[in-house]
């Protein structure tokens, strides 16, 4: 037998790219509709971001009752804000108690992603092998690639380096000088956590967030029991924290909801710190909102702490020394990035190529751009998840939700009709980008006086969604035929 022929592709209807929640979630609904898919996963275990953020304390900050799937409820979370390591075992429960296990392949990661025009189908080179299909649903989330800042020197530091997405449990933090750069969620959650281990730690700042007190319990085994006999009470939690989670949306539009929020957030600061100096630091200059958002109840006490110095953000490293913009300078042993995720930029669109044989990241230039975030020109039947300006302070499960709905209803609607390819028309998706833009400018994402990953290189906000959820997951509830070019 020659072991050099080439295999054939492997062929199905739908390929999901990614097993966190969204691909498990469009595997569910597509194994409903009784429409055939294949899941590759890059990874050994599914699970998403919460598959690869294991740092100290790492958790959510959407109240677990609405980050979950709402035709998979989970009655025994065991804190009204969930941990990491609950969370991704709500991964593997969900798609085992829906048989979706069986069907997603793991070290599958896709290589390229390529329209071919003949016979019409995408195309998926991994690492173990090629695949076609009719359908693609991206599904490896926003959240994925950790970013790396430049650093002037940071080749010469000769201590222990990683990202907080990439956490080394191996390297003990005890008696450590320890440099933390950034202020994100994670260094949020984290930094608390470490603090008490190390001999100093000084946080490398750019700008101060805005943090809020993180409302947070344990679920007694009493209500657990409640919510399992009377599934209604769940169903009732989940709505109305959906409904806050819209106020605190749409209070963000008025200029005294901001400052009533700005307050609450000054509270918490001077609650935890009692040194002048220190609360101006630590106070942002900007409008809350216009950067995400975060809650806790030990970041500022953390940072009061005789061994911690809160600094500027960094300028240059040189050898074990890093030195600040202020102009301070400090010996560490360790240096921990909190430095975000490639957003607006994210390194998967270099590997999806349109009906032109343009890679996507060429084709957006530094600014996604898409249909309700869902679909994109040149990109015939090809859908993402979480994709350009769906982002708001609901939880992420709400788009998701809206847009499985969705796919799946082009999904059906393309074959009951027997057509072949679906994409985007040109004209609604760009009036329908205009429209968005010009919401966004009124918005405090665009006007409140920050740098934030939200608005990219090119100046556009190609993250944020501008109105409500109500309305989003309205325009998405159906599917207009009408708003793309089909083919038979």
């Amino acid at each position: 037998m020659n072991n050099n022929v080439e295999r054939a592709p492997e062929f199905t209807e739908v390929i999901i790219v990614g097993a966190g929640f969204a691909g498990i979630g469009a595997a569910i609904k597509l194994r409903q509709e009784g429409i055939e898919f294949v899941v590759l996963e890059k990874a050994v275990e599914m699970g998403g971001v919460w598959r690869d953020n294991h740092y100290p304390d790492c958790g959510c900050d959407v109240p677990s009752a609405l980050y979950s799937y709402s035709f998979a409820p989970k009655f025994d979370w065991s804190h009204f804000f969930a941990k990491q390591e609950e969370i991704k075992q709500y991964t593997v429960d969900t798609a085992t108690e829906f048989g979706i296990l069986p069907s997603i392949k793991f070290e599958h990661e896709a290589l390229s992603i390529r329209w071919i025009a003949e016979p019409g189908c995408w195309e998926i080179a991994t690492v173990k092998g090629v695949f076609r299909c009719n359908y693609v649903v991206m599904a490896s989330g926003p959240m994925h690639t950790p970013v790396l800042p430049q650093i002037k020197g940071l080749e010469t530091f000769s201590g222990t380096t990683f990202h907080s997405a990439r956490w080394n449990h191996d390297y003990d933090l005890t008696g450590k000088r320890v440099a933390v750069i950034g202020t994100g969620a994670s260094a949020v959650q984290f930094l608390p956590e470490i603090v008490d281990k190390t001999s100093a730690l000084t946080l490398f700042q750019r700008t101060a967030p805005w943090i809020l007190p993180k409302m947070d319990v344990r679920i007694s085994k009493s209500w657990q029991n409640r919510f399992k006999r009377f599934p209604f009470l769940l169903r009732m939690l989940r709505r109305a924290v959906y409904c806050q989670f819209e106020l605190l949306n749409s209070s963000l539009k008025f200029p005294f909801l901001i400052k009533r929020l700005e307050a609450v957030g000054i509270s918490n600061i001077h609650r935890g710190v009692k040194d002048p100096l220190l609360r101006d630091k630590l106070t942002p200059d900007f409008s809350i909102g216009c950067k995400r958002i975060l809650m806790s109840n030990t970041w500022y006490r953390a940072l009061a702490k005789d061994n911690v110095q809160v600094v500027g953000s960094v300028a240059e490293i040189s050898g074990d020394t890093v030195i600040s913009h202020d102009g301070s300078v400090c010996q560490v042993d360790a240096i921990i990035f909190a430095t975000g995720f490639e957003v607006s930029n994210p390194p998967i669109a270099e590997r999806i190529y349109n009906k032109e044989g343009m890679a996507l990241s060429e084709q957006w230039q530094g600014s996604p751009v898409g249909y309700y975030g869902t679909t994109v020109e040149k990109c015939p039947n090809l859908f993402l998840t979480l994709g350009p300006n769906l982002y708001t302070f609901s939880s992420a499960f709400v788009m998701i939700e809206a847009q499985l709905n969705y796919i799946v209803s082009a999904i059906t609607t393309m074959r009951k009709r027997q057509l072949k390819t679906l994409e985007v028309n040109t004209d609604t998706n760009r009036h329908y980008n205009i429209r968005l833009q010009s919401a966004l400018q009124k918005t405090v994402w665009n006007i409140g006086g920050c740098t934030s990953y939200f608005i990219d290189k090119n100046g556009l906000n190609s993250t944020n969604w501008p109105w409500t959820t109500f309305y989003m997951r309205r325009k998405l509830g159906k599917f207009e035929i009408r708003d793309y070019c089909v083919s038979e």
